[in-house]
This record gives C-alpha cells, sequence and structure tokens, in this order.
C-alpha cells in the first residue's frame, strides 16, 4: 500500500509540473506584462527598470524555475488589477467555489446513485422510464441554459428562490460560509443544482449500467439460489461491485465541477473562483489566471490520488495487481 502511494505521489509530481509549465509557457507569453503593470505615460526607464525587478530579462529556464519555487511557497505574485497578493484574492473565493462545489457533487451523488439502482432492478416500471427521461433531459441541455431555466422558474416566475449572488454570509476563521445563514442556502440551491445536473445523470445511468450487468453474473444467480433476500441481494452483492467504476466517474466529476464551474457561477454572478477567473481573462491579469490553472490541477491531482487509495481499499485486487507488475 505505501508503495502504491508513493508511486502515485511522484506520478501526481510529474503532472503538476507539467500543469506548471503549459501555465508558465500559454500566460507568460501571451503579451508584455509590463503593459499591464504601468500606466501608458510610463517612460522607457521605468519600463526597463521595472522588466529587471521582476526578472523577465533573465533566461527562460531561470524565470521558470523561479515561478515553480514561487509557487510551491504559494507566492502566485501580485494581480495586475486589483494590486493585492493573488493568493489573498484566490482564498477570499475559495470557500465560495468548494462550497458550491461540494453541494452539486452531493446533490449528484444523493440523486444519482438511487436512480441508478431503482432504473437497474426495476427497468421495466414507468417510474424508471421517467427517471430516464429526467436523466436524458440533464445530458442534453447545456449548463448554462439549465441555470437560465431554473432562474426563470423559480427566480423570476415563482419568487422562491434568489436568481444571483451568495446570500448573508458568516466569516469563521478565514473561512466565509453562507451555510449558516437561510439567505446563504436559498442562493446555492439552483447554482447546485444547475452543476449537479450533468454530473448526477452520468453517475445515474453508469450505476444502472454496472447493476444490469452485475446482476446477470453467476454469483448473483448463486446468491439467489443459496435463498437470500432481493435486499441483501440487490445492497449486499450487486451494488457493491458496483462501487469501483462509480467512485471513478464520481472522484472525476468532482474535479471537474470545480473546474467547470466557471459557467455556472457566471450565470448566477456566483463569487467564486471560476468568475474572477473569467474577469481576470477580461483584463489580462496574467498571475490570477496562473494561479488558478496550478489549483485547479492541484485539486484534481489531490482528488485522483484520493480516487486512487479508494481503489485499494475497495478491490485489494489492484493492489495485489500492481504488486506483481511491479515485480
Amino acid at each position: 500500500m505505501l508503495a502504491f502511494a508513493i508511486r502515485r505521489l511522484i506520478e501526481a509530481a510529474f503532472v503538476m509540473l507539467t500543469v506548471a509549465l503549459l501555465s508558465f509557457v500559454l500566460f507568460r507569453f501571451v503579451g508584455d506584462p509590463i503593459n499591464q503593470i504601468v500606466s501608458q505615460d510610463a517612460s522607457l526607464e521605468e519600463r526597463i527598470r521595472l522588466r529587471e525587478d521582476l526578472g523577465l530579462n533573465d533566461p527562460i529556464p531561470v524565470q521558470f524555475g523561479r515561478f515553480v519555487w514561487k509557487a510551491m511557497n504559494l507566492d502566485f505574485g501580485v494581480s495586475y488589477q486589483v494590486k493585492q497578493p493573488v493568493i489573498t484574492i484566490l482564498m477570499d473565493r475559495f470557500p465560495a467555489t468548494l462550497e458550491l462545489a461540494f453541494a452539486a457533487a452531493l446533490f449528484a451523488i444523493a440523486i444519482g446513485i438511487p436512480m441508478g439502482v431503482y432504473t437497474g432492478i426495476h427497468r421495466h416500471s414507468m417510474l424508471s422510464k421517467w427517471f430516464l427521461s429526467i436523466s436524458l433531459i440533464g445530458i442534453s441541455l447545456p449548463t448554462f441554459l439549465i441555470g437560465i431555466l431554473l432562474i426563470y422558474v423559480f427566480a423570476v416566475k415563482l419568487g422562491w428562490l434568489p436568481s444571483y449572488g451568495r446570500g448573508e454570509t458568516v466569516k469563521i476563521g478565514f473561512w466565509k460560509t453562507g451555510l449558516l445563514t437561510w439567505s446563504g442556502l436559498k442562493a446555492l440551491i439552483l447554482p447546485a443544482i444547475t452543476l449537479g445536473l450533468f454530473q448526477m445523470t452520468l453517475i445515474t445511468r453508469l450505476v444502472r449500467s454496472e447493476m444490469l450487468e452485475v446482476l446477470r453474473t453467476d454469483y448473483i444467480k448463486f446468491a439467489r439460489a443459496r435463498g437470500l433476500s432481493n435486499r441483501a441481494v440487490y445492497f449486499g452483492h450487486a451494488l457493491k461491485n458496483t462501487l469501483v467504476p462509480v467512485v471513478t466517474i464520481i472522484g472525476l466529476q468532482v474535479g471537474a465541477i470545480i473546474a467547470f464551474a466557471i459557467i455556472t457561477e457566471t450565470v448566477f454572478q456566483w463569487p467564486g473562483m471560476g468568475l474572477l477567473f473569467i474577469k481576470s481573462v477580461q483584463t489580462a491579469d496574467i498571475p490570477v489566471m496562473s494561479a488558478y490553472l496550478l489549483l485547479v490541477a492541484f485539486m484534481f491531482v489531490v482528488i485522483n490520488f484520493i480516487v486512487d487509495l479508494l481503489y485499494v481499499a475497495i478491490d485489494p485486487r489492484i493492489r495485489l495487481a500492481g504488486s506483481g507488475a511491479g515485480h
């Protein structure tokens, strides 16, 4: 288990180094950062002195090494537009994005798995067909359209929920949360459903297909022949053996939720990192864009590392296969 974890950590380090290189190349050479920092009236001498102070005249490998070292120390520089440390700006918006992402993931898992199990067990029932129709709608419609439709129905027509913003928040240490206020919880509902609906449909269809496949296997027939109840067969044997692919999808989708919350945050004006990234692209705020890409990549790597460890906990054969390959 330890060797497996170490190997995954080394692979994760290589992934992060590759992402850092891409971030450095894509954003550092989009344009001259000096033009974003100084005013148009700045003299040539001021521009030359600032370029020397920032190390932009150093060789490219030296600049990249300095970029990686500072990133490892959470030093992403200063925002060109806000004139504040980038890490401070991101950490101020990080709680909003994380709460939205995990609320969407909780919605997708809590609704998707039961729907998948039910449609796999009762695949010819009317309720099962209705669930599959809902999942088809969730896959077909784009995220921004789902958000607009939910705003139109529940905010404009019914007036039950707010259409934008995060509501009232409470600060606990450095963490600013809206989960402890009624307006914050109400503001979270529509964005969480919008962001989690697509993932919910994927989980539903995956669980259903896995359940249908597992229920046709021989060991399920043997379990029925032993006289086990339907509850024991479905939940003690069938569902347990669908967990590995389900955990895979859930792990990847949680990362995707965090990365692609940009659209949902833009539609609902949710004050998270995705909305900050959009504004940074519009103003060519390169330090913020680079830091956002690295942070999202780091969360992807951490989530995939946790998923790999869950593989081993769920199915020990993965660890044995890995050991055999190593020998």
